[in-house]
């Protein structure tokens, strides 16, 4: 099984196995952290109690991820509300997903909406 060569990285630092260094992983913690101090609350996005109570009640009806036969436990909007309350609230615009397709296939397909 071909293994990738280390390489040294432009803090110093030797790569081996494609694994982040110590300062990779102190960089991405300060760059995820300056995104989440600009970023609304959830509230203030719309993801309040009435949102909590009706994302319960879809997610009875819609037990199963439309991506696989796991328990749903995400309910995503398909098309991005932001911040359009007619989106946010649009049950035809609602997916239901387990949080491994939430986290992964449909962050990667917002991705590429940028």
């Amino acid at each position: 099984m071909p293994v990738k060569p280390p390489y040294i990285a432009t803090c110093g630092c030797v790569i081996r196995d494609g694994k982040p260094c110590v300062h990779q992983l102190k960089r991405a913690a300060e760059r995820k952290s300056r995104f989440d101090a600009k970023r609304p609350s959830a509230a203030a996005r719309g993801y309040d109690s009435k949102w909590q109570k009706a994302r319960a009640a879809y997610l009875k009806a819609h037990r199963i991820c439309a991506r696989c036969n796991e328990p749903a436990t995400v309910v995503d909007h398909i098309v991005p509300h932001k911040g359009n309350p007619f989106l946010f609230w649009l049950q035809s615009n609602w997916l239901q997903l387990c949080a491994h397709h939430h986290n992964s296939w449909k962050q990667s397909q917002e991705k590429r909406r940028v």
